[in-house]
Parts: structure tokens; sequence; C-alpha cells
């Protein structure tokens, strides 16, 4: 049995690609962040009034210390 591709969006916060997900199923509508990270990037760029292009995120590596 073949399997229909899931649906994606991209992230305004980073630009990434991201897939619908089995918790969005009811919501998937109203989904419009990657992750709970991005959702609050985007809070603090809209304060800011820099909201109108994609930020840049961190790679989440830890720096290393010297």
């Amino acid at each position: 049995m073949a399997q229909k591709p899931l649906p994606s969006k991209t992230c305004p916060v980073c630009g990434r690609s991201f897939k619908w997900r089995r918790k969005w199923a009811r919501d998937w509508e109203n989904v419009r962040y990657c992750s709970e990270r991005c959702r609050r990037q985007r809070r603090l760029a809209d304060d800011e009034g820099e909201a109108d292009s994609p930020r840049p995120v961190p790679s989440g590596r830890a720096r290393r210390r010297s």
C-alpha cells in the first residue's frame, strides 16, 4: 500500500521546511512555526519590529569554552 507524502510548511522565523506531525492533526491549518523556539523568537521579533525577514537559528551545538 503506497503512502501519500506528508504535507509540509515553511517556518516564517527560520525559513526551514517542516512536515505534518500527528500532534498537529486537529490544528494543522493554524500551525505556523516549526518549534517552540521559533514561536518564541517570532514573538520577540514582533516586539522589536524586526519580524519582516526570517532570522537565522543557531544549530544548537554547544560552544567550546576556553
